[in-house]
């Protein structure tokens, strides 16, 4: 008997959907301890979960037959996904379920905030009659600013037109075509937080997008501002944000999520212009049902009939050939991530070029694979390998292949060229020996990089003594290099060098090493 566990709240329907499946049992237990969970999970081929339950490491190594994880919902933050990959355990989400519930939630957070509902709610049970004190204002003809044009950004754009507000958007990864196709503005961050009398927060939280917006973002924007976030917690810097709202810079904040969740004594809440919801972004009956049903199918079908649906971590393919071109699937996500990190514009078009002996071998997984890599870094848990190239059609990506059996050094080489404004950045792979994989070309760079964990990625004059120097000024930060690459510009003076480190290099190291004197550049990567 296969045996499934439930241990977050999901949806009857999905519930039932597995206790009709024959040959599966189902286990609901909800509100289970890590230690608790880690003592029972190995008896189990999948876990269905939601935000709450945690699955680490510790958990996987625990899950002995564990097979499969699903997530109801988009968010993965609270799986460990490179350890569930090592270990073979798909992980799975349902990226469609409840987008148009979280952009509802957002429009709502937005008119509850202009017209002070809930501080007029809470007036008026209190005994007070305070119409004048609540005045509020319209939200027609106001502009909204976007930040992400994702499928909920889109969504609240649109809901937003059809409340006769002027909407402007800022997405760095779609293509500006593609927000004026759809009659939206597309605008840099700094016009958007300029021209905004809203701005609603509709992006993934990276690394990048962490503290988006701040003191500096505040500044920047026009009096009198209202912030809505039904994003990721983290993304609004709350201590800022308080700041802003009581200088008198921003008038109001509807927040959904928050850095720590629950947020327990929070400061936000002191301020009467702030209105807050407990993450109620995804909770609708509707919502629930999509995603408790969504998740049930894809588990059932991945655990009776071995189809992958909206997998993060493997590809939509049979074992026997999965196991064919298994390395080659790694190799293309590895090269699309490296380049979707060093793309510093919209991506415009992708050309994946097969060159050697691939004869017989269905490449369709690896060019999926390398939109996946290519697109994570832009959109997260949004993308996998099911949805990579119908989410780069709708970023305005054109995206071309071809093959040809002619090769010089490698028996079977992968290059990936993408190309943005700025230029065209090239970047090919390939694997030695049975699955050793291998960045073998970047650009005009020819190098044998293994493309895994903390990376530097530096541009330096071709002198004695500049790679020494690099290696003083990590020694003395007390950071260790792992693995060294060094690759030479053919016919230049410069080298490339990758360095892979032991921890990540901080911003403070990573601004000395820009500052040396034989150093052009310094970008760190994550792989």
């Amino acid at each position: 008997m296969i045996k499934v566990l439930v241990s977050d709240a999901l949806g009857d329907a999905g519930i039932q959907m597995f206790r009709e499946t024959a040959g599966l049992d189902v286990d609901v237990k909800t509100g289970l301890s890590p230690q608790e969970l880690k003592e029972i999970i190995g008896d189990y081929d999948a876990l269905v979960i939601r935000s709450a339950t945690k699955v680490t490491e510790e958990i996987l190594d625990a899950g002995k037959t564990l097979k499969v994880v699903g997530r109801a919902g988009i968010g993965l933050d609270n799986v460990d996904i490179p350890a569930a990959t090592k270990r073979g355990v798909v992980v799975m989400n349902t990226p469609t379920g409840n987008v148009v519930t979280t952009a509802e939630h957002a429009i709502a957070m937005m008119m509850a905030l202009t017209r002070n509902i809930p501080q007029g709610t809470l007036s008026l049970k209190a005994g007070r009659w305070e119409k004048k004190k609540l005045q509020g204002r319209e939200v027609f003809n106001k502009t909204l600013g976007v930040i992400g044009f994702g499928k909920i950004g889109s969504i609240v754009a649109d809901r937003a037109k059809g409340l006769r507000m002027q909407v402007v958007v800022y997405d760095p990864f779609v293509a500006p075509e593609q927000i004026e196709k759809a009659g939206f503005g597309s605008v840099t961050l700094d016009e958007l937080y300029k021209r905004s009398d809203y701005i609603s927060v509709h992006v993934p939280k990276l690394k990048e997008t962490t503290g988006l917006l701040n003191k500096a973002a505040f500044d920047k924007m026009k009096a009198g501002v209202m912030i809505m976030n039904c994003a990721r917690g983290g993304i609004v810097n709350e201590d800022d944000l308080q700041d802003a709202v009581r200088s008198g810079k921003v008038s109001g904040a509807a927040l959904d999520v928050f850095e720590t969740e629950p947020p327990g004594e929070c400061r936000l809440f002191d301020l009467d212009r702030i209105i807050c919801t407990p993450h109620l972004g995804a909770s609708t009956q509707e919502a629930q049902t999509n995603v408790a049903v969504a998740v049930a199918q894809q588990i059932i079908d991945y655990l009776i009939n071995g189809t992958i649906i909206n997998a993060v971590n493997v590809p939509s393919v049979a074992g026997e050939l999965l196991e064919k071109i298994g390395p080659y699937v790694a190799v293309g996500d590895r090269m699309g991530c490296l380049q979707a990190q060093l793309a510093n514009e919209p991506v415009k078009a992708v050309v994946i070029e097969y060159t050697g002996d691939f004869k017989g071998m269905d490449m369709a997984p690896v060019s999926t694979a390398i939109l996946k890599g290519l697109l994570t870094p832009m959109v997260k848990y949004a993308v996998n390998f099911v949805n990579a190239p119908v989410v780069a059609k709708e970023m305005g990506i054109k995206v071309t292949e071809s093959t040809t059996s002619e090769t010089e050094d490698y028996t079977h080489l992968i290059t990936l060229r993408v190309s943005t404004d700025a230029g065209e950045n090239v970047v090919a792979g390939t694997i030695i020996g049975r699955n050793d994989i291998k960045v073998v070309k970047i650009n005009n760079f020819r190098l044998e990089l293994v493309p895994e964990g903390h990376i530097l990625l530096i541009f330096n004059k071709d002198r004695p003594g500049a790679i020494g120097g690099i290696g003083t000024t990590l020694g003395r930060h007390h950071i260790n290099i792992g693995r060294m690459h060094v690759g030479q510009e053919k016919d230049g003076d410069r080298n490339i060098i990758f360095l892979q480190t032991d921890t990540p290099v901080s911003p403070d190291v990573i601004e000395e090493l820009r500052s040396a004197e034989l150093v052009n550049s310094v970008t760190p990567l994550e792989l």
